[in-house]
């Protein structure tokens, strides 16, 4: 197998990570990665993309936004590829926000279990559709269920 070069087009970029092209120029609109551009304004990116790209997606897959991920590397020095002790710097800072959405998702298998159950998706007392009983001062009714446009909220 060859080396790769130091600089690799947007195609190379794109098959060796699988991360499409699309996403590869929406990236780099967000800053989260950077190109350089030939004489004849072609994207080249450096090789270090590749370890870059590898921290977004394994950062959306836990469940980061592209926000937490974009704030995380603004703390790299400029463009420099996050390390191990970097993802384990960061990733002990999202610890308390992963157990919380975890928390939130095991309460709401349960609970979408017993509504399912009870069979009456109430919009007065439905926790899927009334967290926190937050409509019922409002009333009763499906008009809630309708696009704005229609006249509900």
């Amino acid at each position: 197998m060859s080396k790769l070069p130091d600089m690799l087009t947007i195609g190379q970029v794109a098959e060796r990570s699988g991360v499409p092209h699309t996403a590869l120029r929406f990236y780099e609109e967000r800053g989260l990665i950077s190109s350089e551009r030939t004489a004849g304004n072609q994207r080249r990116y450096p090789r270090t993309v590749l370890r870059r790209l590898a921290f977004i997606r394994t950062a959306q897959r836990v469940g980061l936004t592209l926000e937490d991920v974009h704030a995380a590397l603004a703390t790299l020095p400029e463009g420099r590829t996050p390390t191990k002790t970097d993802w384990h710097r960061l990733s002990t800072t999202w610890q308390t926000e992963l157990d919380a959405r975890i928390d939130a998702l095991h309460r709401l298998r349960d609970r979408l279990t017993s509504c399912i159950g009870c069979g009456c998706l109430s919009l007065r007392s439905c926790f899927l559709t009334n967290f926190d009983d937050k409509l019922a001062a409002d009333g009763p009714g499906a008009p809630r269920l309708k696009p704005s446009s229609e006249g509900g909220t």
